[in-house]
């Protein structure tokens, strides 16, 4: 893919171990948000091999199309994901996580049915000054019927209360939300964590219903 960039970690992260070439379980999740919320920036931080970026500089052919509000820092965005980051966290030495955030742009949703195949679940990263920009996210792994948290990124605009924010996104008390600077890399790994013991949940959740539906009650029985 001509497109295609490879960011090699600067500064403290450049320290990080390799990661062995193969492993016995990779488990897929999807980092999902309105344009330029930091879906790159995530995968960016958290990574632990050089993340594979397919960004482009935004060029004036994508005026009127990738519009961002004019919200300080927003409007000064020059490039964008035009088809999807990746990178990989280990879990342990035969497990890993791999990474893959989808670009924001409504002319690029077409691709988000197809990286949601096999995904374990999902994060909906949300800059709370435009919570609108989430609704086709949540709403796209809903049809999924995938398993996502919801991840506020610290853009440092107005607060906003829980509860203000899951009645914007019609949101259950089911799904965890947390805060993040999506960033820092411990707080990108944060997010991570509770997705996975969100998932952990669901599975567990799951297991005992199966459990219990397979139980013989004493008509049965006798």
């Amino acid at each position: 893919m001509d497109s295609a960039t490879f960011e090699r970690p600067t500064g403290p992260s450049s320290a990080r171990p390799s990661l062995a070439g193969t492993a016995d379980n990779g488990l897929k999740i999807v980092i999902v948000g309105g344009f330029g919320v930091g879906k790159t920036t995530m995968v960016r931080s958290v990574s632990e091999i050089r993340p594979l970026n397919t960004e482009e500089m935004m060029t004036r052919a994508g005026e009127g199309i990738d519009e961002l509000a004019d919200l300080d820092g927003l409007s000064r965005k020059n490039s964008t994901t035009v088809a999807f980051d990746f990178g990989r966290i280990s879990l342990d030495a035969r497990s890993v996580l791999y990474l893959f955030g989808a670009p924001g742009q409504e002319r690029f949703w077409f691709l988000w049915d197809r990286l949601f195949s096999g995904t374990l679940g999902a994060v909906v990263l949300v800059d709370t000054r435009r919570l609108s920009d989430s609704w086709y996210a949540i709403d796209r792994l809903e049809h999924h019927n995938t398993p996502f948290i919801v991840a506020c990124n610290d853009f440092g605009g107005p607060l906003h209360t829980e509860e203000q924010i899951r009645e914007a996104l019609d949101l259950g008390p089911d799904v965890p939300m947390v805060e993040c600077d999506a960033r820092d890399r411990s707080s990108s790994k944060y997010v991570l964590i509770t997705l996975l013991e969100h998932l952990h949940a669901l599975s567990s959740k799951s297991l005992s219903s199966t459990s219990s539906a397979a139980e013989p009650t004493p008509e049965t029985a006798s």
